[in-house]
C-alpha cells in the first residue's frame, strides 16, 4: 500500500481515522484522573503521554480541541492545577476503555466503570488504586497547536508511586513485570514483553553488523 497526502484526504473518514491513529504503533495506555473545583472526580483514558525531561521531571500529553466538545480533563486541570497519570493494568483494559465515553459532568467514570480511586492527604486529584505505576502531577503550562487545535499539556511530577520490586537498582522500570497495557489506534490493546537490553550507545563501541 502506498498512499499520498491526497489519497489520505480523499479516503473514507473512518478508514483514515483508524489508519493514522494506529500508524505510530503501540503507545502507553494511561488513565488520567482529575477532580473539579466542586469535588466531582473524572477519569479518562489517554494514549498520548510522553517524557519531556528528567530534571525537572516533566511529562506531556495531548488533549483534543476544546471548542466544540467539553473536555472535562482539560477543564479540571486548568481549574485545580493538578492531575494524576496511572498506567493501566492488562486486567483493567475493558473498564479503562469505556472511560472514553462522553459521560455527563455529574457522572464519575470511577463509579460507572468500577475503577477504585485512591487519594493522598496533600494532593487533590484522584489516583487509580490498582495501577502499578501512579504519578501525581502539577500543571505547568499548555501549548496550543494551531494546525489542528490540539493542546499539549505539560506537568511536573510531584508524586511517583510504584511497587518497589518493579524498579531495578539503576532506576529502570520492568514494564513486563508491571503487566501494563499499550494501545494501538482507538480500541486495540496489547501487553508488553521485554525483548532485550543494550548498553548506552557510544560511537566507539558499535558492534560490527552485517547486511544479511
Amino acid at each position: 500500500m502506498h498512499l499520498t497526502k491526497q489519497d489520505l484526504v480523499e479516503a473514507e473518514r473512518k478508514f483514515r481515522l483508524n489508519l493514522i491513529n494506529s500508524i505510530s504503533g503501540a503507545k502507553p495506555a494511561n488513565l488520567i484522573g482529575t477532580i473539579s473545583e466542586d469535588g466531582q472526580p473524572n477519569l479518562a483514558i489517554f494514549s498520548s503521554v510522553f517524557h519531556l525531561g528528567s530534571d525537572p521531571a516533566l511529562l506531556g500529553f495531548i488533549t483534543r480541541p476544546t471548542d466544540e466538545v467539553p473536555r472535562h480533563t482539560y477543564e479540571n486541570i486548568k481549574a485545580t492545577g493538578y492531575y494524576t497519570i496511572n498506567a493501566i493494568p492488562s486486567s483493567m483494559t475493558e473498564r479503562a476503555h469505556y472511560t472514553s465515553a462522553k459521560f455527563d459532568r455529574d457522572i464519575s467514570e470511577f463509579e460507572r466503570c468500577a475503577i477504585e480511586a485512591s487519594y493522598l492527604p496533600d494532593f487533590k486529584a484522584p489516583f487509580v488504586r490498582n495501577s502499578p505505576i501512579k504519578l501525581g502531577l502539577k500543571w505547568e503550562q499548555d501549548i496550543h497547536i494551531p494546525l489542528n487545535g490540539t493542546i499539549l499539556m505539560v506537568g511536573s511530577i510531584e508524586h511517583l508511586i510504584i511497587l518497589d520490586e518493579l524498579v531495578a537498582e539503576n532506576g529502570y522500570i520492568n514494564l513486563e513485570d508491571a503487566q501494563i497495557a499499550a494501545i494501538s489506534g482507538l480500541n486495540s490493546y496489547y501487553s508488553l514483553q521485554k525483548l532485550a537490553e543494550y548498553p548506552y550507545a557510544r560511537a566507539g563501541q558499535i558492534p560490527q553488523f552485517n547486511n544479511k
